[in-house]
């Protein structure tokens, strides 16, 4: 079998597999080449879950009928000025998104620059169907229809609509909390799912975006180890949830899904959560660009870093500091109200005997006598009391020796109630424990006081 050159359809098409895996996939190309366009606001429109419609409208520089032709051939980018690709900045550079995309879906790019006139071509699955004048605002507008429809083995691999839809909204969340300066809206099949505006400060866009009570219960990050800055907002370790889905990782701005980062968050958080939880965190890594390589995968969600080591201890010794300065604390203290209306239960009176069952629903008669109405009464001794005696009930302890509470009760024989100052504490008692052992072992081995005893037969253990 001989050797031949592949046409430049079938090239596409190839490429596409790897950058344009989903609905999700394509528009994350498309609201990136906005943000690199300059915009300040980008508008984003989904129809079921993307598959049907993918439309992205921004007010950026714009693009001139040449320079949208050559932005539909692949390999053709503005932002690679030369052929240092070590030192790219921006978070497009491949020049692959445009003509992958155009061959797998129906594909309609207008723009316009300041000062210019609009111009419209339409591509279909890789043909050139339609081009012309158009009427637009300054900035580009890119619509993508039927997404796989001439690529049957691609689109029955696709998820529900549903599930489509949430991942093209994670992108814009991500994409949209990397740059609080921009306003991003989101629309889903008419209705309007998300809209932050533009000129927000990092710790607010990132509330907005995950949770309001998140600014309550956050701790900032600001660390600095020669080039590299570390910086973002991390939760306490009581403001947790149990999946992964609010942790977003940032490498000069480009939401990144490292391993490397993730395990070095889990390390961070390693002794204060259980294995099922996991923080909500938005960090932003700065390096060198020399330091980071991020032209791994054509998805570029995938960086590798020059000094692993550097980073990983970075993120977990500042994450750590982070932690510690801020000590006992927890979750938000509740309401002034709610702690105004704590009171401390009475002690019930000893019982009575009850009437009978006939008189539940209605008042005796004070007319006909009854035995049990007779008043009992006690007379004294013979001897007075020549004194009273004490209370038998230890006085309370002092709440505010006891940072986690004094215990009252016992659940499950798992969780420990405790009342503290400024309400209630609950306290797994085995996980206490188990810090408890961990502490004491700590303190052993700063002091060189950590019982040992030599085996008799030595063990051997592989280490990576």
């Amino acid at each position: 079998m001989s050797i031949r050159r592949l046409p430049e359809k079938l090239v596409n098409r190839i490429a596409a597999g790897e950058v344009v895996e989903r609905p999700a996939a394509a528009l994350k190309e498309l609201v990136e080449n906005a943000i690199d366009a300059g915009a300040t606001r980008i508008s984003v429109r989904i129809a079921e879950g993307g598959t049907l419609r993918l439309e992205v409208e921004d007010d950026g520089c714009g693009m001139t009928a040449a320079d949208m032709a050559l932005a539909l051939e692949r390999h053709a980018t503005s932002k690679l000025p030369d052929d240092a690709i070590e030192d790219v900045t921006t978070l497009g550079f491949r020049g692959e998104a445009l003509p992958s995309i155009a061959s797998v879906a129906r594909l309609t790019l207008e723009s316009r620059v300041a000062g210019g006139d609009g111009w419209r071509r339409v591509v279909d699955n890789g043909a050139l169907v339609a081009e012309g004048p158009a009427a637009l605002a300054k900035g580009t507008r890119v619509v993508v229809e039927d997404l796989f429809a001439r690529v049957p083995a691609r689109r029955k691999f696709l998820r529900s609509a549903r599930s489509e839809y949430a991942a093209c909204l994670d992108v814009v969340r991500r994409l949209a909390m990397a740059r609080p300066d921009i306003a991003f809206v989101v629309e889903h099949d008419g209705r309007r799912v998300l809209d932050v505006q533009g000129g927000q400060d990092r710790l607010a866009r990132v509330a907005a975006l995950t949770s309001r009570d998140l600014a309550e219960n956050s701790i900032g990050v600001d660390l600095d180890r020669g080039e590299v800055h570390l910086g973002g907002v991390i939760s306490l370790p009581t403001y947790n949830r149990g999946i992964a889905d609010h942790q977003y990782l940032f490498v000069n701005g480009r939401p990144v899904k490292d391993r490397l980062l993730v395990g070095a968050l889990r390390g961070a958080y390693a002794d204060l959560l259980a294995r099922d939880r996991h923080p909500v965190v938005a960090l932003f890594l700065d390096v060198p660009t020399q330091e980071v390589d991020v032209n791994v995968h054509p998805a570029k969600t995938e960086v590798r870093f020059r000094d692993p080591q550097l980073v990983r201890g970075m993120i977990v010794g500042g994450l750590r500091r982070a932690l510690d300065e801020h000590g006992f604390r927890s979750v938000q203290r509740p309401a002034e109200a709610a702690l105004a209306a704590w009171r401390q239960e009475p002690v019930a009176p000893v019982p009575t005997a009850e009437p009978a069952a006939g008189f539940l629903f209605g008042a005796p008669s004070e007319t006909i006598a009854r035995v049990y109405d007779r008043p009992v009464r006690f007379t004294p001794a013979s001897a007075p009391i020549a004194g009273r005696a004490e209370v038998a009930e230890a006085p309370p302890p002092d709440t505010a020796a006891h940072p986690l509470g004094i215990a009252r009760g016992q659940i499950a024989n798992t969780y420990i109630v405790a009342e503290a100052e400024d309400g209630l504490v609950i306290v797994d008692q085995h996980a206490a424990h188990e810090r408890l052992v961990l502490e004491r072992l700590r303190r052993g081995m700063a002091g060189q006081a950590v019982p040992s005893q030599g085996l008799l037969l030595p063990e051997v253990v592989e280490l990576d």
